[in-house]
């Protein structure tokens, strides 16, 4: 297991938002990542337009899962109408 973390953009509109949150914790249990923590950075404004949005929520997550599921978490990420963007990094130790 190795440590990542996960930046999420979701929709900033409440209903979306939970349903954004919700698909990236159905997610992350799904490809059995652990110690999972999550940091609500809040709404903000966008630099230009993602999927005709102006504004929107960050979360990052802190977790440890196994390198072999990553391409596949990612792939279900972008696969997931729910999540705008986002990005996951390799922290190093």
């Amino acid at each position: 297991m190795r440590q990542y973390e996960l930046v999420t953009v979701l929709n900033s509109e409440e209903d979306q938002f939970k349903a954004g949150k919700q698909a990236v914790a159905d997610l992350l249990a799904q490809f059995k990542a652990i110690d999972v923590k999550e940091e609500d950075m809040g709404d903000r404004p966008l630099a230009y337009p993602v999927k005709k949005k102006m504004r929107a929520h960050y979360v990052l997550y802190r977790m440890s899962i196994d390198p072999a599921s990553i391409v596949a978490l990612e792939r279900a990420i972008m696969l997931s109408p729910a999540i705008l963007k986002h990005l996951v990094v390799k922290v190093e130790d």
